[in-house]
């Protein structure tokens, strides 16, 4: 165990939790591990970022999870591996969990139109041409599925409308009341021909495990996926007693780290949603490094936790399959998009040393967390940094964990 002193050393003094006893049980070498806290700390020390937790997970055993900086610059609150994040757009793929969970019991398919479920949808209209003066609608050839929600590829416009403005601060609409207008808002362009990041359109897909399984949307993720993987911090409407372990969202202002506005998504973090109606589907999750990876390897174990099945095999392939093909999507280079995963297709896209397969999601608030099933890693990267001056962090912590890999 004498290699490992430089290892541990290095955690202690960065506030780290300690590594796996063995690290030979994972396969990745804690000398690079050891690299991470040390790397991200210089992100801190510049003022590039307040505060980052990282977490490495190989064939389900966790082998590094490090807390650098600062939870709460202006309080000088330090970081901890059990910091609560405001996860936004990761939680997506917790809510095609959800709606594939509902498709195994036959509440509903993925091919079904969303107006068999959601009656509001009918009649939806399309964009003809737009300009200046006015716009022109038509009827699209044929109405939106639950698999064109799932791909981004439905048409469903980005954000709410201009008749819902301030909702994604204020969150004082229930989502049946928000997606009620989402519905009649016209499409972009015809269902399965393009691909447009739809936040309205993930909305969409919760108010259809509302409607399919009978319970609130917050009420089916906690009894149905948190409860059973053990995820006991995550929530989408924060509980008085975890406040204090919400991280603050950041943004730079001349030229400092400081409290993100209220303008933000989700509000004036130090109002912890108080107040919120709204489960915001395509953003609402808060959840901890730990909690995340308990999910995600409930999926690269072929959707089985704790001696209980969430998820079988063949959805979880569904899932995490290319489904938009030669269509030009998602966020990274080289990547496409399955149902609410972003999915590696191609060399261009293993640049950041994720192998071709690899899935994951990131956040309006710089985290990010994949599976790399040809390497069997789980890797977790949780920020809470709003605009301002961009860094790179999270591209140099992918490349760090996939360089651990010794085998």
């Amino acid at each position: 165990m004498r290699f490992l002193l430089p290892f541990l050393l290095s955690a202690a003094l960065l506030g780290a939790a300690p590594p796996v006893a063995d690290p030979a049980k994972t396969g990745l070498d804690p000398h690079r591990l050891a690299r991470i806290p040390a790397v991200m700390k210089g992100y801190v020390d510049r003022g590039e970022v307040a505060g980052v937790v990282t977490l490495v997970s190989r064939h389900g055993v966790t082998a590094s999870l490090d807390a650098i900086g600062w939870a709460d610059v202006e309080k000088q609150k330090p970081m901890k591996t059990d910091a609560i994040f405001q996860i936004m757009s990761m939680t997506k793929p917790v809510c095609a969990t959800a709606i594939l969970m509902l498709v195994e019991e036959g509440k509903l398919a993925l091919t079904d139109p969303v107006e068999k479920h959601l009656p509001e949808f009918r009649g939806q209209m399309m964009i003809a041409s737009q300009d200046a003066d006015g716009m022109s609608l038509k009827k699209p050839s044929r109405p939106i599925t639950v698999r064109d929600i799932m791909t981004h590829t439905s048409g469903m416009q980005g954000n709410p409308p201009p008749g819902l403005a301030g909702l994604y601060q204020k969150l004082d609409m229930t989502l049946g009341e928000a997606v009620h207008v989402y519905a009649q808002t016209p499409l972009l362009f015809e269902p399965g021909t393009r691909w447009s990041y739809s936040n309205m359109g993930i909305a969409t897909l919760g108010r259809l495990v509302e409607v399919t399984s009978g319970m609130p949307f917050e009420t089916f993720l906690s009894t149905r996926i948190f409860e059973p993987l053990g995820m006991k911090d995550s929530f989408l409407f924060p509980p008085a007693d975890k406040i204090d372990r919400i991280a603050i969202v950041h943004t730079h202002k001349d030229g400092k780290l400081t409290t993100a506005p209220s303008t933000i998504l989700g509000g004036d973090p130090r109002n912890y949603r108080k107040g919120a109606k709204y489960s915001a589907p395509e953003f609402g999750l808060h959840s901890t490094a730990t909690d995340l990876a308990a999910f995600y390897n409930m999926l690269r174990a072929g959707g089985v936790a704790n001696g209980r099945r969430l998820l079988s095999k063949p959805s979880i392939a569904t899932m995490t399959s290319l489904h938009t093909g030669d269509i030009k999507s998602g966020h990274l280079v080289g990547t496409g998009f399955g149902l609410a995963w972003e999915v590696t297709k191609e060399p261009l896209g293993t640049l950041n040393l994720m192998s071709i397969g690899s899935y994951g999601h990131g956040g309006a608030f710089g985290t990010h967390g994949w599976i790399d099933p040809a390497k069997d890693t789980v890797n977790v990267f949780l920020i809470g940094q709003s605009g301002g001056s961009p860094s790179n962090s999270k591209a140099v912590f992918m490349s760090m964990a996939g360089a651990s890999v010794l085998d």
